[in-house]
């Protein structure tokens, strides 16, 4: 079956207890565990132990991402089919990476990220009942988004990665931005028939642009803006659409500097469903449908 979906995200900070304190009170995440120099955390409908982790460091950036895979099995199929394309993988037993882990393997890929796939990550529920539950739970603070969605990352090779992406690791591309010589400046990349579980545009090598967060619809994109203006967290973008995606978003930084976007909307992606193309100069109403132009700020800043 393959990879299923991104599970986690580890991103580096140099405060550990004021990105915490961030992370739990205007995202509204939960935490679910802590060691000395990482916490664990996760989106309240999330059953997995976490989906981002905090590490302790004297900066700030992604340390790494991870992707959950179907069977115990996948991770030998795709850890050959990685190793056959020159790229060393290494394996770790469940539990050998911090609490809650699964089983995992671990790669740089060609875009100089660290990659995890992982199988059996500890189960630890929603706080829901199984019979009759309520929407959601009480109690909950902040933006408080149900789930983990995607992430944007820069590379100087965006051909080249998409092309491992989809051929070794089994991802389909929905839309991609063309520069006028051909070549793609921007790719949105597809395991759960959503419009992008991981895209790529150009920039540096192991660029982090931003990890996002779905919120259910408008009014929770909106409410999220209203949050982060209450506790002075300054708004990058948005409340915004996107041309490609067809989604809706909101950006701002965690107090280190790492891009949070909480993210809506989109489309169902089959997999016959035939590839996007927006051209170099349609770019900017790719990205902010709106305004149509396109924001060097947002493009160049990353961690």
């Amino acid at each position: 079956m393959g990879i299923l979906r991104l599970s986690h995200v580890e991103v580096r900070v140099p405060d550990l207890e004021l990105s915490t304190a961030y992370y739990t009170e205007v995202m509204g995440l939960i935490e679910t565990a802590s060691e000395d120099d990482a916490v664990y955390l996760k989106g309240w409908d999330e059953q997995q132990h976490h989906s981002l982790i905090l590490r302790y460091a004297p900066t700030y950036g992604l340390e790494l991402m991870g992707f959950k895979v179907q069977d115990a099995e996948d991770l030998d199929e795709l850890g050959a089919k990685i190793e056959a394309a020159g790229i060393a993988v290494k394996r770790f037993e469940k539990g050998e990476l911090g609490p809650g882990s699964g089983t995992t393997i671990r790669f740089t890929g060609p875009s100089g990220h660290v990659t995890e796939l992982v199988h059996g990550m500890e189960q630890i529920g929603n706080a829901l009942p199984l019979h009759n539950p309520p929407p959601e739970p009480q109690g909950l603070t902040g933006i408080h988004p149900p789930r983990l969605d995607h992430i944007f990352l820069m590379c100087e090779d965006v051909d080249g990665v998409s092309e491992f992406y989809t051929d070794v690791l089994g991802f389909r591309l929905t839309e991609q931005i063309l520069a006028d010589d051909g070549h793609q400046l921007a790719t949105f990349l597809e395991r759960t028939y959503t419009p992008h579980d991981i895209a790529f545009v150009t920039g540096p090598d192991g660029g982090f642009h931003h990890m996002a967060y779905w919120v259910d619809d408008w009014n929770d994109l909106r409410r999220a803006a209203d949050i982060c203006a209450y506790h002075g967290v300054t708004i990058d973008a948005g409340p915004t659409r996107h041309g490609a995606t067809r989604g809706w978003g909101l950006y701002f930084f965690d107090p280190a500097g790492n891009r949070n976007e909480v993210y809506t909307g989109g489309y169902f992606a089959d997999p016959e469903r035939e590839p996007i193309t927006w051209t170099e100069a349609e770019m900017g109403r790719a990205i902010f449908y709106y305004e149509g132009v396109v924001d060097q700020n947002f493009l160049t800043v990353h961690s």
